[in-house]
Order: C-alpha cells, then sequence, then structure tokens
C-alpha cells in the first residue's frame, strides 16, 4: 500500500477536525480559556482513551510506562475518551454550555480522513474476501477493505449530523447520536475484522461496544429529562406571566 503517505493523510486528519470544529464552536460564547481548556481536554481524553485498551492489557509495559508509547491505540475508545475528556474540563472549569453539537461533524469528518490513512498504510483491515473491490494489504490475501467501509460510514454520519443540526433536530444530543450509531456499525463490522475473540465468539471491541451503548443511552435519556425539565419550566413561567 502506500505507507508512506500515512503521517500526512493522518496530518490532514486533525488538521481538517480542528479547523471545521473552529468554526462550528464560534456561535457558542465561550471565552479563550473556555476555549483552551476544552480542545485540551479533548485532546488528551481522545489519546488516553485511544491507548488505555492496551495499556491496561500490557502490565509489564504499565508498570514500566512503555505501554504508553509502543504502537497499538483504537478509534472506539478515542471518541470516548474524548467526548468524556470535554466533560471532565467543564466540570472542572464550571462550563455550562453544551459542545457536543460543535464536536459531531468535525470529529466524523476527521475520523473518516484518518481510516484512509489506515488504508494507506495497510493496518485495520478486514478478513480475506473473494469480492471485486478486496486488497491486497501487503500478506498475499485479498481482504474486506473494512476502512474504506469505516470512511463512509463516517462521511454519511458527518452529512447527516450537518442536516440534522442545520434544522435544529436533536439538539445537544448530536454528538451521543454519532457515538452510539458508531458503536452499532463497529459491532456488527468486528465480525468480518481479523481480531481475536474473548468470549461468545465475540471480540474486545464488540464486548466495548456492549458496554458503551447502555451508558450513551443513559446520558441520552438523562440529558433529554433535563432539557424537558427546562423547557416545562420555561413553559410554567410564561404562563404565570400570563395570569390576570
Amino acid at each position: 500500500m502506500y505507507r508512506s503517505a500515512y503521517p500526512w493523510v493522518m496530518l490532514a486528519s486533525i488538521a481538517t477536525g480542528a479547523l471545521l470544529y473552529r468554526r462550528s464552536r464560534s456561535a457558542l460564547g465561550l471565552t479563550a480559556r473556555e476555549r483552551l481548556a476544552i480542545g485540551v481536554g479533548a485532546f488528551c481524553g481522545a489519546m488516553i482513551g485511544a491507548k488505555a485498551p492496551f495499556v491496561l492489557a500490557d502490565w509489564h509495559g504499565l508498570l514500566s510506562g512503555s505501554a504508553w508509547f509502543e504502537n497499538g491505540k483504537t478509534i472506539v475508545f478515542g471518541i470516548v475518551g474524548g467526548y468524556f475528556g470535554v466533560e471532565t474540563a467543564k466540570r472542572i472549569f464550571d462550563i455550562r454550555v453544551k459542545t457536543g453539537d460543535s464536536f459531531a461533524v468535525p470529529v466524523a469528518v476527521a475520523v473518516a480522513i484518518g481510516r484512509l490513512a489506515c488504508f494507506c498504510g495497510g493496518c485495520c483491515y478486514g478478513v480475506a474476501a473473494k469480492l471485486p473491490w478486496s486488497c491486497d494489504f501487503g500478506d498475499g490475501i485479498r481482504r474486506h477493505p473494512t476502512q474504506l467501509y469505516e470512511c463512509i460510514f463516517h462521511l454519511v454520519a458527518a452529512a447527516a449530523l450537518a442536516r440534522l443540526q442545520s434544522r435544529g433536530v436533536l439538539r445537544g444530543q448530536l454528538i451521543k447520536l454519532y457515538i452510539l450509531s458508531y458503536l452499532v456499525y463497529r459491532f456488527i463490522t468486528e465480525f468480518i475484522r481479523p481480531e481475536p475473540v474473548l468470549a461468545l465468539s465475540l471480540t474486545a471491541y464488540q464486548w466495548g461496544c456492549l458496554a458503551l451503548i447502555p451508558a450513551f443511552v443513559y446520558l441520552w435519556a438523562r440529558d433529554a429529562a433535563k432539557f424537558a425539565a427546562g423547557n416545562h419550566n420555561i413553559n410554567d413561567r410564561f404562563t404565570m406571566t400570563r395570569e390576570p
């Protein structure tokens, strides 16, 4: 494959995501300090989340500290880690503004481009397949180009999220919608990825998805209840001002 292009495509992924986020955050009214806190929280959370499963699986490397610098990272926990990194930063700096919608499209586009980097690098491929679009990633076996499948998924997700955002649909829930959609997608496509099976014929990523989906459903329901309660209070105040 085109391994030399990997770092450049990955750099384009990061730069594109950062530029899109910079545009989308302009309407939030955040101070420079708040923007910095959220950006650092997102970056640190994503990096820690992407590496954490591999670090925890390597106890010797964990104790020596070398595991953090070795190869191995996962976009599933990277996205989730970024979400909780932002939420942690907002709690520390007492930021009350809903920021999730501003991240949804930039993250989806950045991940889509990042998967093109994986395709160029010949990593994250699928199982052997006899299909017209199957690719040989250097081992002489034609495989599912799961990197391209995922690139398409994230681009479609970005377009759908942008449409919902422009119409004001599911306001405040878009990042959770994106994460939930990706967890379901990743659970399904793990069946065509050559990952080790842990239990019940499921991979570690599938078990991770099964653990994270209920957590984000809970977060969705919690925020929906808060939004409904807020609207109810507003309506109550409006009704009281109209009473004679």
